[in-house]
Formats: C-alpha cells, structure tokens, sequence
C-alpha cells in the first residue's frame, strides 16, 4: 500500500464506504469511482488521458502519475525507480483507489495538442484533383446532391402520379436515370403532403448507394440550398475531419483530435485484445463515435453551419478502426488466417451507427484490401493516382503498421508489417507524440572531443520528450559521430559526459533537465535504440521483400511516396542512414502527408472517385509477409545500422567514414 505524506483533501466531495472521489490536477477535475477501481480506469471515467501504451497490463511503465494524496494499494513494479517511489509516484494502472485522492500527471505523462497539418495537406489536396497533364480527374459530382425544383401543377390534361411527377422532374434537372432510382417508405408516404403544402416547389436530397440514386429527402421550397459532408480519416492516433461544401466543391473547415480508444491501447492489436475479452465492442464503437459527433459539432459551431444541412459521411481507415467503426466483429482480424468481417462496407445510414447529421444522411466506407491493409491505403492510393501512373512508384504510409503498396498502372502489390509504436514516439523512455515540446529535429556535431547537440522543439517551447522524426535524427547523428556503432551500441570508449551509465544500462542525454521542462534530463537509451532500429528493420524488409518478389530492385522505382503525419518531419538523409530507406536519389521521394483523409475527401466529391476507390481495393494483391521466410531473413539483416550488407548503403558508408 502506498500513502501520500502530502496533506488535503478535495473540498464539496461526498464520499461513502464504496465510493471516493478522485482529483486529476492540473486539470482540476474530479470524477467519482467504487473503490478498488485503479487510477487509469478513474482518468477513462474523467476523460483524462494518461500515457499508457500497454493500456494498462502493467508493461510500460509509461502512466506514471504523482500521488499528491490520498491512499492506493500499488501492485509491486519495476517500472519505477527508487528515487520516482520516494517522490511518490506511482502506476495508474496498478494503483487502485482506496481513499479520496489528489493525483498529479506530470508532463511526461500527459498527451496536449496535436500538429495536424491541416493547412499544409490542403494545398497538397488541390494537386490531387488534377493529373500529371493538368487535367481533372474526375467528374466533381458529389456522392450526395440536392436540388431545388420547381413541379408543373396537376391538372385534368396532367394528371401523373405524384411520385411519378417528382422522379421526372428529378430526372429532367439531374439526367439521372430513372430506372436507377429508389424512395424510402417514410419519404414516399408524406411526399403528397409536402409537395401541397409547398405549391409543388421542393428541394431534394439524393445520394449514391451502389448502383442506385436514392431519394433521401423531399424539403419544402428553400431555393438557398445548403449540401455538406464530412470526410473522415478514423486513425487509430488522430480522428481528422473536413467539413466540404458538396454545392461549390469547396473545403469550409478541419478539425481533429487523438482517437479516446487509446486509453484502451496504443495500437489496433491491443484494443482487439481488450474488446475481445471485455465484451467491450459496444465501447470501442461508442468511444469513437463519440469522437467524430464531437468533432462534426466543432465544424459546424465554427463555421455558422447547421447540422441538418451535412447528408453525408465518407471515411477511411485501417481495417481494424473500420470494424470498430461500424461494430463488426474484428476478433478474426488477428487470427490466423486473418480474416475480416468484410472490406466492402454496403452504404447505410449514419445515424444507425450513432453519427449525429441529417437523420436521414448516408455513411460511405471507403474499401480496404485485407486484414493488414485498410481503406486508408486504398484512399491514399486513389488520392495519387498511383494506379493510372506507367511510372513504377512505392508508396509507404509509415506508423504503428508500415503498409507498402508497388506498382503501376498495370498492376499492383501491396504488404504489411509490424513496426512498433517507437515511430509514433512511444515504446522509448522519453518518446511522446508530435505535441507541443517534442523534440521534432536533432542534430549532434563534434567539437574539440565533445558533443554539441542542437534541436528543435514543436512550437519552439522547452523540450518534453522526443518524438519520432526526432528519435530517427537522433540514431542516426549517434551513428554518424561513432556515439553508436553499426549494430547501434553506446561506444563506451566515448569520452562525454553526456554518455552515462544507469542501473539500467549505458543512455545519452540529450537535454540536461535545467533546460527541459521535466525533471529529469531527456534521454536516448539502449532499448531505445533497438526498440527504434527494430521499426525501422520492419519497414525496409517489407519494401525489399517485395521488391525482391517482383525480381526488381530499388533502382527500377521511379517514385517514391512517403505517406503519414510522420512523413512530413522525415529527414530523408536520416531515413536512409538508419536503413529505413533504401539508398536512392533523394529527389525521387516526396512528402504526401494525411492521403488517407485526402481519398475520403475526392471519394466525397466525386461518385466517379468513389467507384474507382472500390477498383483499386479489387486490383491490389495482398502479399502476406507473417511467417515469409524471406521477410524474416531481411528483416534480421536489417537489423542493424544501415543494414548488414552495408554495400547495400554505398552514400551511408561515405558519411560515416568521413565522419560527417
């Protein structure tokens, strides 16, 4: 049992035998729980996030809270040092509530803003549209269009069938045919009443779904027409959402935030875990559809726009998020043979799922391609033409998973693997995601037989970890001075005080802690660097392992896209030093930023996208690496800084036996 030596007790708290209540500082906010509910389930309960990686088995170590007072009954851990225990900190996880508490999350602990490139993805959306020619590449006609109508009147020389009357008019206005069109029950039956009482001037909703043009809605008159939708990148990280104006084709707003699952884990495969044994996929489904009601109302209440006017949703995502989405059943997406529930999602209606826009409004899922590739490759793909090009091009989206998709306009390969959470800043003493403080840019030069480290931090504020463009600069500038050797070993013949040795192994600081804005220096340790060389091993064997099973190699490629948030702060020459990237032209690899939610967007505005959506999932083949002898084999090779076969790295060698 663990007991704070700190005094107070939250005021107006009404507590029983049963129940206490818990204080999240310095967010001041206090939530109610039973007692025995451990401190991580209390921060779920207030909408807290606190770091926690293994979502909450005790692995990690990363949910580290301080107790400022209180009592808790703390399982037994590792995870934390003498010094850590004797300033009171504990494991929200492990920790259970026994008393009413105070609990401070340090900074390291907590998760605050997001660098959602908003701005700079849009600019990049408006070259998506057109093709390497200048010409546009779809038809802009949106998935869902209302039109406002003007009916001729009834009469004894026209007496056509009410129902009737409106397809022709629908017809006349739009050139959609009528024999593709189809009315719900409920619009059918109050259609005369609204047709009456309108003098037979109307505006209506129709929508896409497969082969057939639904009339969603009949509105009386209202000639000033207002038509948006939503598309919607479901990351497991980040949820981003654009608000699109379907009538001018134009973008009004966006909005994101971090997906609330994480509090149930980092990664997919973990939040299938915990849905599966917790009977827990109602929760799954709730808390991200929670997320995306929030997020539409933050677009809406900006931008001066009414809910009811948003008819439709478009959305991409991995396989996983997609189930959880839609509450399919992902517990076969793990196991073997890795099947999902599908990956072509029939079109229904938002609101059965709990989407909160026009009651009546459509929810389009972009394809996925298999258990290990979702509908945000298949959107990303569309978003760059990468399947009309003749240019051979590799596309990776880099992250927890590091998909890989090799081709053309003549076919296509793609592939999967698992590269761990370090490339999103976490499984690493001080990796953090891209938020304000996080070390986004290092760079290590030698002086007179010291170190001198320069960085950079998100938004210029004091440093409060590493994220992973960070991470990846920093191995890579240990390797390049000889601080790491090629296997990524700490040096011990270094002479730097910056090189320390800890109970737990040799680290290097990178900010000493009267410059950070923690309490302790920030650091790169040795699981650190394996943990990063392990990622970045996975992400090159998958993309040699496939290049190889084409008998190609890194030289037939003509272009190079580098997809993901992560994408956008890579240092290309880093990339390649490390061995994430093979040794190539740096000018054949462009930055393509958040292509899952620009697919979205194109599929939304165009039905013709959309449909060529559901050809590129069809057309790609899924090369499966689990238990591919030949990815094992390079993925070991890999394992190592740049590669075993360091002829592989002609560049990487001259840098390093220059010194540079």
């Amino acid at each position: 049992m663990c007991k704070s030596e700190r005094s107070g007790t939250p005021e107006d708290m009404e507590t029983s035998a049963d129940t206490f209540n818990v204080t999240f500082l310095p967010y001041d906010v206090t939530v109610g729980v039973k007692k025995g509910t451990t401190v991580l389930e209390a921060a779920h309960k207030a909408k807290i996030y606190i770091n926690s990686i293994c979502g909450g088995d005790g692995i990690c170590g990363k949910c580290k809270v301080i107790l400022d007072s209180g009592n808790v009954d703390s399982e037994p851990t590792i995870n934390l040092k003498r010094e850590e225990i004797q300033e009171n900190y504990i494991l929200a996880c492990g920790s259970k509530v026994l008393d009413n508490l105070r609990v401070l999350i340090p900074t390291e602990s907590r998760l605050e803003g997001s660098k959602i490139l908003s701005d700079q993805d849009a600019k990049r959306f408006a070259s998506f549209l057109s093709d390497d020619k200048g010409s546009t590449r779809f038809d802009l006609s949106p998935l869902i269009r209302r039109d406002y109508l003007e009916l001729d009147v009834p009469s004894m020389d026209d007496n056509v069938a009410d129902h009737e009357r409106l397809y022709f008019a629908i017809c006349n206005k739009t050139g959609v045919d009528a024999d593709t069109m189809q009315t719900g029950y409920r619009v059918l039956k109050g259609l005369p009443a609204a047709l009456r009482e309108s003098n037979w001037k109307v505006t209506t909703t129709m929508g896409v779904r497969g082969k057939t043009n639904e009339l969603i809605e009949v509105q009386k008159g209202d000639e000033n027409i207002s038509n948006l939708g939503v598309a919607i990148d479901v990351g497991t990280t980040t949820i981003v959402t654009h608000l699109i104006d379907l009538n001018t084709l134009q973008p009004i707003a966006s909005e994101a935030t971090y997906n609330s699952q994480m509090k149930y884990g980092e990664d997919y495969i973990q939040r299938i875990i915990y849905s599966v044994e917790n009977d827990a996929l109602d929760t799954m489904q709730d808390s991200v559809v929670n997320d995306i009601n929030g997020l539409i109302n933050l677009l809406v209440k900006n931008s001066g726009k009414n809910l009811h006017d948003i008819t439709a949703v478009v959305c991409s995502g991995n396989t996983a998020m997609t189930h959880f989405l839609l509450a399919l059943d992902p517990a076969n997406i793990r196991k073997e043979p890795y099947i999902p529930s599908a990956n072509n999602i029939p079109v229904i209606r938002a609101a059965e799922i709990g989407i909160a826009i026009n009651k009546r409004g459509l929810l389009y899922v972009m394809p996925s391609v298999a258990a290990f590739v979702g509908s945000d490759i298949t959107a990303g793909i569309l978003a760059l033409g990468l399947y009309e090009k003749e240019e051979l091009s590799l596309f990776i989206d880099i992250g927890t998973n590091g998909e890989v998709v090799l081709g053309n306009s003549d076919w296509m390969m793609c592939c999967s693997a698992s590269a761990g959470p370090a490339f999103e800043g976490s499984d690493v003493r001080h990796g953090m995601r891209a938020a304000k403080g996080a070390i986004e840019k290092i760079t290590i030069t030698k002086n007179n037989g010291s170190f001198d480290i320069e960085y950079k931090t998100i938004d210029n504020v004091k440093a409060r970890g590493i994220c992973g463009s960070g991470l990846l600069d920093c191995v890579a500038n240990l390797v390049r001075t000889g601080i790491i050797d090629r296997s990524g070993k700490f040096q011990k013949s270094i002479d730097s005080q910056r090189l320390k040795e800890t109970d737990e192994g040799l680290e290097f600081v990178i900010v000493k802690q009267e410059d950070a804005d923690l309490n302790t220096d920030i650091v790169i340790t040795q699981a650190d660097i394996s943990n990063l060389i392990r990622s970045k091993a996975a992400i090159y064997a998958a993309v040699s392992t496939l290049l190889k099973s084409m008998d190609m190699s890194i030289n037939d490629i003509e272009k190079v896209y580098i997809a993901g948030g992560f994408g956008n702060y890579l240092d290309v020459r880093s990339a390649i030093t490390i061995g994430m990237l093979p040794d190539m032209d740096h000018s054949k690899i462009s930055f393509v930023g958040n292509t899952a939610a620009a697919g979205a967007k194109l599929a939304l505005l165009s039905k013709d996208a959309f449909y060529a959506a559901g050809e590129v999932a069809s057309n790609m083949t899924y090369f499966d690496l689990m238990g591919n002898n030949k990815f094992m084999d390079e993925f070991m090779s890999s394992n190592f800084l740049p590669h075993t076969n360091v002829a592989e790295f002609p560049s990487v060698l001259n840098e390093i036996n220059s010194g540079d």
